[in-house]
C-alpha cells in the first residue's frame, strides 16, 4: 500500500472530543475538572516538585467539596503525579532523571510489541482515528499549547496498544507516557519546536497504514529513542 493521504482520510471517522477542561468547571463536572486542571498544573510545572496541596484550599480555589478534591488527589496518586503521606498531607511528586530513563526503556518494550500486534488487528477506521489525532496535536501546536499536544499524542500511542489488546500492559504504557512527557515538558532543553513534535508522529501512523510490521516496530522504537535521546540533551 503507499504513503497515506493525510487530507482524504474521512472526517467521519473522527473522534468527539470533550472540551478543555478548563472549560468544565461550570458545566457539571468537577470531579473531572479538577483532576484535569491539577494535572494540567503539575505537568506544565505550575505546581513544582514537593510543593504540598491541602484539600481545603484547592477546594475553596474550585468552588468545590474536599470530597472532589480528594477523589482527584487519589486519582493523580495513582498517576504517581502527587504522594500521599497521611499527616504529611499531599505534594506534588519529584522528577527523576533516572527514574525517567527507566520509563522510556520499559514504554520503547511495550510499544514495540504492542504495535507487532496491533498491525495485524487494525481496521481502517483506526487508521482514520490516528489520523485524526495527529491533526490535533498540529492544531494544539499552532495553539502554542503543549499540554494539550501531549493529551493527543498520549491518546494516539494508547490508541495503538489498545488495538493490540494487551490490556494488562495498558497502565503501565499510561504511566510511562505520562511521566516522559513531564518530565520532557518541564526538564528537558532545548524544547523541540511543537509542530514538528506533531508532526513527526506522521511516520507512525504511515508506517502502520503500510501493514509493515517490521517497519511499524522500527518506527516506534526510533520514535521513543529520539524522544529519550532529545530528553538527555544528545540530539537537538
Amino acid at each position: 500500500m503507499g504513503g497515506i493521504n493525510r487530507d482524504q482520510l474521512s472526517e467521519s471517522e473522527t473522534p468527539d472530543w470533550s472540551e478543555p477542561p478548563q472549560l468544565l468547571l461550570g458545566r457539571g463536572r468537577k470531579r473531572d475538572a479538577v483532576y484535569e486542571l491539577l494535572k494540567r498544573q503539575i505537568m506544565l510545572r505550575e505546581a513544582e516538585p514537593g510543593d504540598a496541596l491541602s484539600e481545603l484550599g484547592l477546594a475553596r480555589q474550585f468552588g468545590c467539596s474536599q470530597g472532589v478534591v480528594r477523589e482527584a488527589l487519589l486519582r493523580l496518586q495513582e498517576d504517581g503525579l502527587v504522594l500521599r503521606s497521611g499527616y504529611r498531607g499531599t505534594s506534588v511528586s519529584t522528577i527523576d532523571p533516572e527514574e525517567a530513563e527507566e520509563m522510556f526503556l520499559l514504554r520503547r518494550s511495550i510499544e514495540a510489541r504492542g504495535v507487532r500486534r496491533a498491525v495485524r488487528k487494525l481496521e481502517e477506521s483506526d487508521l482514520a482515528e490516528f489520523s485524526a489525532l495527529v491533526r490535533r496535536m498540529e492544531d494544539a501546536a499552532r495553539a502554542e499549547d503543549a499540554y494539550l499536544l501531549s493529551e493527543f499524542d498520549r491518546a494516539l500511542h494508547m490508541g495503538v496498544l489498545r488495538r493490540a489488546r494487551l490490556p494488562a500492559l495498558e497502565p503501565f504504557l499510561s504511566r510511562c507516557l505520562l511521566h516522559n512527557h513531564r518530565f520532557k515538558m518541564t526538564m528537558s532543553r532545548p524544547a523541540r519546536p511543537l509542530l514538528e513534535t506533531a508532526s513527526r508522529h506522521w511516520r507512525i501512523v504511515e508506517a502502520l497504514v503500510q501493514r509493515d510490521i517490521d517497519l511499524a516496530v522500527g518506527v516506534i522504537q526510533q520514535h521513543v529513542d529520539t524522544v529519550a535521546d532529545q530528553d538527555s540533551g544528545e540530539v537537538s
